[in-house]
């Protein structure tokens, strides 16, 4: 499992690896400690999100927003948490892929409505945030409701999304979010609320996560089923792309607001998910022994030791030993109290580079052979780093071994990748790679053989990262608000200084 903040990308000071927009839970248990099951369930979703966490509850009368900058367990506090009462809650773990890292922009989000309140929590990345900004300020002058004005200034796509389902005051949030939810674009998995019921949504594509648990005398929604298994909640199934869930005193009832067109997140089986979430009915940590096996048929050599890079990388090492048969070890160790810090290290700190939170064992690799797995190399400075340790540490040679494709596009459905342009992949052969980052040999595994592994057919994943074939329009960086989708806009300048949106296609074919 990824700890706070440790994962295989954060080991070198000041380098960021890919990083999932955010983690949503939801929680109806009348009678319920539903503060306490939300904070736990936002523990085992930490890893999808670690600027800011959230917490809002609803006693039926009020909903009341708990939320700060940091970890799970840096916001909450025993008294904190003995202070929200209610029997419905959202929690919300969040990395900015749009709007900046600051208070303003943590999560759930809340709005007043004509005959309430919503707060909301999403996971994803809105592409066509302008034209609801548009579409808000059109229901603001039709309604002549002045207070809309006021939510123009929003910095953040889920704030625009709160906004438009909170400015219909002849409808309650059930039948707004119906309205609504047909014109939003991109990947959103949605957790929200009003005084009394919990809502659940995922966008037609159904490109980010998001599974319906039962409790006892309750319902659970959540990012993954490690957060079901976290808070006692038995996995019911996955909300459906294009799905709304209502749950309240009279139960759970489910809507349709779009056809689905399942694209389901193929970096979730590389990276993204822990290891003991399901996806699709097969357990993530499955899939990745499996990419491994298939890592090792492709990409074979001669080697004493098979060693993971900490953690993410483990299954696949897994998985590669035991197909090719080398002994599988332990050739690192990792520090599990070095996570998420603010404190930025000292130029002679960083010149230590890795070893702040991981150290080489030196005498297993000494004098060994190794094959090195990774989940991915996105600008190669952290495999260039371990390499380099690794042969100080006396290993005779590294054999790298990466259990996704090369990375070539950028996300723009919830993922903050780098630009392309910082992609390494982008421009340089496998060869020359291997160069840059001074192994001895440098293997990919196929996309083909890495679909193979996830048992999902090809034409019900999104690949983009890898093939630049996105299942959902990416916006024109024309139109891009720097101020509502600051993330999005990034990715899509750097893209057009380097020429990509003349090789990028939709999955229907246009460019």
């Amino acid at each position: 499992m990824r700890g706070d903040g440790l994962l295989s990308h954060d080991l070198l000071p000041g380098e960021k690896g890919p990083q999932d927009a955010c983690g949503v839970f939801g929680v109806w248990a009348p009678g319920d400690e539903v503060a306490k099951l939300t904070y736990f369930g936002l523990y085992a979703l930490q890893h999808r999100g670690q600027e800011s966490a959230g917490i809002a509850v609803s006693d039926g009368g009020n909903i009341v927003v708990y939320k700060d900058m940091g970890l799970v367990s840096q916001v909450f506090t025993e008294a904190s948490l003995e202070s929200l009462h209610g029997h419905v809650a959202i929690g919300h773990t969040r990395y900015s892929t749009t709007g900046a890292s600051v208070w303003e922009n943590a999560q759930p989000t809340f709005r007043s409505t004509a005959t309430g309140h919503i707060a909301l929590g999403h996971n994803g990345n809105i592409t066509n945030t302008p034209e609801l900004r548009a579409r808000l300020r059109e229901l603001s002058m039709e309604s002549g409701e002045l207070a809309l004005g006021d939510r123009m200034n929003m910095t953040s796509d889920t704030d625009v999304l709160t906004s438009l389902i909170a400015a219909h005051p002849d409808l309650s949030i059930e039948a707004a979010a119906k309205l609504e939810l047909p014109n939003v674009r991109g990947a959103f998995s949605l957790v929200f609320m009003d005084d009394d019921a919990l809502y659940g949504a995922r966008d037609p594509q159904g490109i980010r996560p998001l599974v319906l648990g039962r409790l006892e005398a309750g319902w659970v929604l959540a990012s993954e089923t490690a957060a079901l298994d976290i808070v006692g909640a038995s996995f019911v199934r996955e909300v459906e792309p294009g799905e709304l869930i209502t749950i309240d005193e009279q139960g759970l009832r489910s809507q349709r607001f779009a056809d689905a067109d399942p694209k389901g997140c193929l970096f979730e089986y590389v990276y993204l998910a822990r290891p003991d979430t399901t996806i699709a009915g097969r357990g993530v940590q499955a899939s990745r022994v499996e990419i491994g096996r298939r890592l090792a048929i492709e990409h074979p050599v001669e080697a004493d030791l098979v060693i993971p890079v900490p953690e993410s990388g483990r299954y696949g090492a897994i998985g590669y030993a035991q197909e090719s048969g080398i002994p599988f070890a332990e050739g690192l160790v990792k520090n599990a109290y070095v996570g998420r810090t603010f404190i930025q290290p000292s130029q002679t700190i960083r010149q230590l580079g890795i070893r702040l939170k991981l150290n080489p064992l030196r005498d297993v690799i000494a004098g060994k052979k190794l094959v090195v797995v990774d989940d991915s190399i996105v600008r190669g400075n952290t495999q260039r780093a371990l390499v380099r340790m690794l042969r100080e540490a006396g290993a005779l040679e590294v054999h790298v071994r990466i259990s996704s494709p090369p990375v070539k596009w950028p996300c723009f459905y919830g993922i903050d990748f780098a630009t392309r342009a910082e992609l390494i992949a982008n421009g340089l052969t496998i060869d020359e790679i291997r160069t840059s980052i001074g192994a001895d040999s440098l293997g990919y595994v196929s996309l083909d053989e890495l679909i193979e592994a996830t048992t999902i057919p090809a034409e019900k994943l999104c690949r983009a990262c890898f093939d630049g074939v996105y299942p959902v329009a990416i916006p024109d960086p024309q139109v891009v608000s720097t101020q509502v989708m600051e993330g999005i806009e990034r990715r899509v300048a750097a893209s057009s200084d380097t020429g990509e949106n003349s090789r990028v296609t939709n999955e229907d074919g246009r460019s």
